[in-house]
């Protein structure tokens, strides 16, 4: 075979996290597997290196939260955490407020010092948003949470550039994602256990590989040889866009793509925060973040910001997170019923599976996956 040559059990089309996840747990089972990546670098999105003494993450910040002990304790088997607590700032004009969206937010829009005096603003803001009933889209969603005057300020600008579509076509759950606390407390996530590995993202899967059942080939695009590569392998794990393996045959699913643009500066810390989200329309990114500020390492007297540019997507550019609108949600069922046709494929990660996973919900399912597949 050309191929499968050395009689592999699993072809894996993509090395981020759950591709890479299966792998490793089918090797720890005895079987071997192919990792075939487009990309010339492993984990996904999720893949980071070092410049200056300082880990960079490639395609955005990175902070790994949730509440999923089995999922924590998973994922340290292969690093160690700093601890780090994401607390973002938000940049509107020039006006600086802290996220999410707590007392000190409240007060420096409002000038309120107590929770209930934060309340009675937020209902005041409510009523004069006029949003009545259950929130039929993510405008209405952010002014029934927080109220209008932190909606126009703080997220309508950034969740539009993000998205690349107005606020009233966006479903409310987006929004959803941002906790609200009456509360000091900047603590972005609301997750029992978070933060940043010490040696970066990338190690994680450098030590997952180190095996002789997971064989890898970076620069290796699938669809060039699919053909062949479904003849040759009995079973395969499928981690890129659903609607291409199926040559796009009901039309595209959406996407968002980012682009990023790094600079070095000769200084130990340029803007003073990890994260800064730029929430007024007119800047053309979303945010900047300075790496230095996630771990504290690197080489004195340098430091590494990069900004973030949301962009559409087309066929010529990566896809990053799917556009979970009903219009996207009713084609990728479409794609989904032509999926179970294909029993020796199993489809999976943010793009198999066209949902906007955080990284734990990736590395479980992917460990569902397992389980269903070696019927434990």
């Amino acid at each position: 075979m050309k191929f499968n040559n050395k009689n592999y059990d699993y072809l894996i089309v993509g090395a981020g996290p759950y591709g890479s996840v299966f792998a490793y747990e089918a090797a720890k089972r005895g079987k071997r597997s192919l990792i075939i990546e487009r990309r010339a670098t492993i984990g996904g999105n999720m893949a980071t290196h070092k410049e200056h003494g300082i880990n960079i993450h490639d395609f955005g910040a990175h902070i790994f939260h949730t509440d999923n002990k089995e999922v924590w304790e998973y994922i340290n088997q292969f690093t160690e955490f700093n601890g780090y607590i994401n607390q973002v700032v938000a940049d509107y004009k020039g006006e600086r407020y802290n996220l999410p969206f707590n007392m000190n937010t409240f007060y420096q829009m409002w000038g309120v010092k107590t929770p209930e005096e934060a309340q009675a603003k937020i209902d005041e803001q409510r009523d004069i948003g006029n949003v009545s009933g259950a929130p039929k889209n993510l405008e209405e969603q952010a002014i029934s949470l927080i109220g209008k005057d932190i909606y126009l300020k703080l997220i309508k600008g950034y969740t539009e550039k993000q998205w690349g579509r107005n606020a009233v076509d966006l479903p409310s759950f987006i929004i959803r994602r941002l906790p609200v606390r009456f509360t000091y407390d900047n603590n972005y996530f609301n997750h029992r256990y978070q933060g940043v590995p010490v040696d970066g993202y990338t190690s994680i899967f450098e030590k997952m590989y180190e095996t002789d059942l997971i064989d890898l080939q970076l620069e290796t695009d699938f669809f060039e040889h699919k053909d062949e590569y479904l003849n040759e392998f009995s079973k395969i794990i499928y981690t890129g866009m659903i609607d291409q393996f199926f040559d796009y045959k009901f039309g595209e699913l959406e996407y968002r793509s980012v682009r990023f643009e790094s600079e070095t500066f000769k200084s130990n810390n340029q803007q003073g925060s990890a994260v800064i989200n730029y929430t007024d329309s007119e800047t053309p990114f979303t945010r900047i973040m300075e790496w230095k500020h996630f771990d504290k390492k690197g080489d004195d007297g340098y430091t590494i910001l990069t900004k973030e540019y949301p962009q559409d997507w087309d066929r010529t550019r990566e896809a990053y997170y799917p556009v979970n609108d009903k219009k996207n949600t009713d084609l990728f069922k479409k794609y989904k019923k032509e999926a179970i046709k294909f029993g020796n494929v199993i489809f999976g990660g943010r793009l198999g599976n066209y949902q906007y996973y955080d990284m734990d919900q990736v590395i479980g399912s992917a460990l569902k996956s397992v389980k269903k597949e070696f019927r434990e």
